[in-house]
């Protein structure tokens, strides 16, 4: 599978155990930054993913920021990225079954580590449902 993955100062430590795992079981990973915990600001990172994604590069998407918001907003500016802002495992299988998301979105200040890689496994193994939710999905881009 091909994810890419970035987020800010505050998801950085997450961002990088989880490229790492994710490299060790064969996943190619493009990691959009940042690269320390110096203050950044997402969105010059978040951006560039969800144009990779847009473009087909990535199958999968993961953006870490200490809320989880800011990235999922603007990953969401992007008509082609549906993300899904997740804080337990349900949602994440939710936001692939249901939503079709494509991005999981991770509050690094507000889940724990082992939590977080959870949710990612989650996210990455769970299936989209289609049938009804396919419909709804359609609806999303303008």
């Amino acid at each position: 599978m091909k994810i890419a993955i970035g987020g800010d100062h505050a998801g950085f430590t997450y961002k990088q155990r989880i490229a790492e795992v994710l490299r060790a079981e064969g996943h190619e990973v493009k990691d959009f930054g940042p690269d320390s915990e110096e203050s950044v600001d997402y969105p010059d990172y978040i951006h560039p993913m969800a144009e990779g994604l847009e473009a087909g590069s990535f199958d999968y998407g993961i953006a870490i920021c200490g809320s989880g918001n800011g990235v999922c907003m603007t990953a969401n500016k992007h008509a082609g990225v549906r993300a899904a802002l997740v804080w337990n495992t349900d949602l994440a299988a939710l936001g692939r079954q249901h939503n079709n998301a494509n991005v999981v979105c991770i509050p690094a200040r507000f889940v724990d580590y082992d939590l977080a890689e959870n949710m990612v496994n989650t996210f990455l193994t769970t299936e989209f449902e289609g049938g009804r939710h396919q419909r709804r999905v359609d609806k999303i881009a303008k």
